[in-house]
C-alpha cells in the first residue's frame, strides 16, 4: 500500500474503511475465482476433447461408459449417458410418453444441471466487475466532502490543502477500477468457453438420443 492510500485509511472515518475493505474482498473473491473457473473450464474442455471420441470408439456401451468415467473429471458428460440410458419407473407419467419424449426431457434436465456447474460464479464476477467502480467512487466522493469540509472548518483554504486530501480520496477510484476490470474481462472469457462447451455437450446429447432412439426401434 502506497504512503497515499496508507494516510487516506488514517485519515478515514468508518465508512471509508468500510468501502476500502468490501473491496479487498471483493478483489479477492473475484481472483479466487479467475483462478479456479480457469483451472475448471481447462479441465472440462480437455475432458471434452478426449471422452468423447474414445466413448464412440468403444465396442460395446458398457465399455464406452468406462472410458467416459476415465477421461470424463469434472462429470460433464457422464450425467447425459446416465440420462439417455436410463430407465423411467413403471405406472408413472413419464414412463407413458413416447421413447424420444423421455429422452429429450431427460437429457435436457441433465444438460441444464451440467451448464449450471460450469456457469457457477459468473453472477458474482458480473456483480463484482458492475458495482466496484461505483463502490470506489462512493469512497472518492465521500473522502473528498469530509476533506473540504475539514479543511473549511481549519478557516485556511489553499491549493495544497485541498489537493492532498483529493488526491488521496481519489485512491479509492482507482482502486474500483482496480477490481472491476479484472472481473469484467474474466467474466466475458469465461462465458466465451462455456459457451463452446454447451456447443459440445449438445452435440453429444444429441447424438446419445440418436442412437437411444434407433437402439429402441430395431430393438
Amino acid at each position: 500500500m502506497n504512503g497515499s492510500a496508507w494516510q487516506f485509511w488514517e485519515h478515514g472515518d468508518a465508512v471509508i474503511r468500510g468501502v476500502a475493505v468490501l473491496l479487498i474482498l471483493m478483489s479477492v473473491s473475484a481472483w479466487v475465482l479467475i483462478f479456479w473457473k480457469g483451472w475448471l473450464l481447462q479441465r472440462v474442455r480437455t475432458d471434452i476433447r478426449r471422452a468423447v471420441p474414445a466413448f464412440w470408439a468403444a465396442p460395446s456401451l458398457d465399455r464406452g461408459r468406462e472410458q467416459l468415467a476415465a477421461f470424463d473429471r469434472e462429470r460433464t458428460l457422464s450425467p447425459l449417458l446416465a440420462a439417455a440410458t436410463a430407465t423411467p419407473a413403471a405406472g408413472t407419467l413419464e414412463a407413458h410418453g413416447l421413447i424420444e419424449s423421455q429422452l429429450t426431457r431427460r437429457l435436457r434436465d441433465a444438460l441444464h444441471r451440467v451448464l449450471a456447474q460450469l456457469q457457477f460464479g459468473q453472477v458474482v464476477l458480473a456483480s463484482i466487475g458492475s458495482t466496484a467502480p461505483f463502490i470506489g467512487l462512493f469512497g472518492t466522493v465521500w473522502g473528498i466532502y469530509h476533506a473540504l469540509v475539514s479543511i473549511s472548518a481549519s478557516g485556511a483554504i489553499t491549493i495544497d490543502k485541498v489537493s492532498g486530501p483529493v488526491g488521496e480520496a481519489l485512491v479509492m477510484t482507482a482502486a474500483g477500477l482496480a477490481v472491476a476490470i479484472p472481473a469484467v474481462l474474466a467474466y466475458n472469457v469465461f462465458g466465451k468457453q462455456v459457451s463452446n462447451c454447451e456447443a459440445d455437450l449438445e452435440g453429444f446429447a444429441h447424438d446419445l438420443r440418436e442412437m437411444v432412439s434407433d437402439t429402441a426401434v430395431s430393438g
